[in-house]
């Protein structure tokens, strides 16, 4: 548990909150627009409700989960926190989300859209992105 705590730590000291173009253009340099046939706008706009761009942010569910880093992706699924039983589909630590090195959460973004739900799997891509019209998100970013 100690060990946990510790790499909990050590990935929060070196998380960062993006900017939205800066955000928009990781993105776009790591193969997210268009990626499952999702533009780029869709990507910016589900990161912003789910963690405000931010590498370093933690929330916990009801059921005991946790969701972790830019994308809030779930311990319950897709990651290993050593707390949640876990399916572990992207097959890293949860702590590895939690760092400026966004690789390993594109990645497993990547995973997670390729599943049945595709990017229906984030609750705030459908409440707030889905159906609507999502320009702002990229708008005076120069892509």
């Amino acid at each position: 548990m100690r060990s946990l705590v510790f790499l909990l730590f050590v990935a929060l000291a070196n998380a960062r909150t993006y900017q939205r173009c800066e955000w928009a253009r990781v993105l776009k340099n790591n193969g997210m627009d268009g990626y499952h046939g999702y533009s780029l706008a869709n990507w910016v706009c589900l990161t912003q409700h789910e963690s405000n761009y931010n590498t370093g942010a933690i929330n916990h569910n009801t059921d005991g989960s946790t969701d972790y880093g830019i994308f809030q992706i779930n311990s319950r699924w897709w990651c290993n926190n050593g707390l949640t039983p876990t399916s572990n589909a992207c097959g890293i630590q949860c702590s590895e989300l939690l760092t400026n090195d966004v690789s390993v959460a594109i990645k497993c973004a990547k995973r997670v859209v390729r599943d049945p739900n595709g990017i229906g799997a984030w609750v705030a891509w459908r409440r707030y992105c889905q159906n609507r019209d999502l320009s702002s998100y990229v708008a005076g970013c120069g892509l």
